[in-house]
């Protein structure tokens, strides 16, 4: 995010050329909804996760909506999530009638703490939505085992993490389901709204290709009540050639955080990301916390420079008046909360350069080292 004074290529100037010849192929065959251009995406984004399949839809809103739909998960029933999570994760379970469980982030990752999830569940749980935040993954290997001795489904949003793996296993591939945006924003993104649901069951795969398609797999065959949630093929193609490059840009990520690291280490005030030095973190967004009173002169000081950033987020989801009918208030998710105050989220995309990072990391530097707030 941000436009530095460097202009590397960007993502579209790098797949321009081919897209729009495929572009211009899918307008003369005529085939706007659906078609190989989908399947074709679609297949190779679940070879790449390790998945059984993928199941393109509109947008990464509704892969979760589906992906609990898919599930038979509705009124009556809880799903965990984090509090510390886009808006969208909590207001897919809603959507599907059911009650959003929240539990606190960890105070150095500001991932999902595993140890409350297990903590929340009771006789209503039917499920736990896993967010891997700011292109980080959360440590599912005990926590799957678990779930699935009480029954309780794991589903990843992965949104934010397409490109990580832990303990060589890609996001996507750990949970019963796993649900992806393609926002153009992301690391793996669209020119438009876009979306896609991994897993491996054959049964759910199938229930997932009906819902997104009023309810059957054919035309004019409605086999349960569905959705219109398809995969727009001008998207898939866009989405198909980044992935040959996803490897290539999740390197140049990781190595402009290292960047960051270098430059920021030792700055008064400046805490910088926790992870696990691996490929687990594909840095979605780069996030310092700096002190609260500190934040907002620090953002008005790098937009003065040119240097643009931004917050992720600055409202947990329990304080927003969408879901304050959940019950919680100020103080229920102190983790969150404060991390809320803090956060701080600097320029992170393929086209930023060492001295790009110097230059903010100077500017960082200028208003806050050495002064004790």
């Amino acid at each position: 995010m941000g436009i530095l004074l460097s202009a590397p290529q960007t993502e579209f100037e790098i797949i321009e050329e081919e897209w729009r010849d495929a572009v211009k192929q899918i307008a003369k065959r005529g085939e706007f909804i659906g078609g190989a251009s989908v399947a074709r995406f679609e297949k190779a984004f679940a070879e790449y996760i390790g998945a059984q399949g993928m199941v393109g839809v509109g947008n990464g809103t509704d892969a979760l909506i589906l992906a609990l739909k898919s599930l038979g998960i509705g009124p009556g029933d809880e799903v965990i999530t984090v509090a510390n999570t886009f808006v969208a994760t909590v207001a897919a379970i809603h959507h599907v009638g059911a009650r959003a469980v929240l539990v606190d982030c960890d105070e150095r990752t500001y991932l999902m703490d595993i140890g409350k999830v297990t903590q929340a569940v009771t006789a209503r749980t039917k499920a736990i939505i896993a967010v891997h935040l700011y292109g980080q993954m959360v440590d599912l290997h005990e926590l799957l085992p678990w779930a699935e001795e009480r029954g309780i489904a794991v589903i990843e949003d992965g949104a934010q993490a397409v490109g990580a793996r832990l303990y060589n296993r890609a996001v996507g591939n750990w949970g019963q389901l796993a649900c992806f945006s393609f926002y153009p924003d992301k690391n793996l993104g669209a020119f438009g709204d876009a979306g896609g649901i991994t897993g491996s069951s054959p049964e759910l795969l199938s229930t997932l290709r009906k819902l997104r398609n009023h309810g059957g797999e054919m035309r004019y065959q409605h086999e349960l009540p569905g959705f219109n949630s398809r995969l727009d093929p001008i998207q898939a193609i866009a989405l198909d050639i980044k992935l040959k490059y996803i490897e290539q840009w999740t390197a140049k990520r990781i190595q402009i955080a290292k960047w960051y690291e270098h430059e920021l280490n030792g700055i008064s005030n400046v805490v910088l990301p926790c992870h696990r030095n691996d490929q687990s973190h594909v840095f979605h967004l780069f996030v310092i916390r700096v002190p609260d009173l500190a934040r907002s002169s620090l953002m008005k000081h790098l937009q003065k420079k040119g240097i643009l950033t931004g917050i992720h987020y600055p409202t947990p989801v329990h304080l927003t008046p969408a879901f304050s009918y959940l019950g919680y208030g100020p103080g229920d998710f102190q983790t969150s909360e404060k991390a809320s105050k803090e956060i701080l989220s600097l320029p992170m995309n393929i086209t930023v350069s060492e001295q790009d990072v110097e230059t903010v990391a100077k500017e960082i530097r200028n208003l806050l080292g050495g002064v004790s707030i």
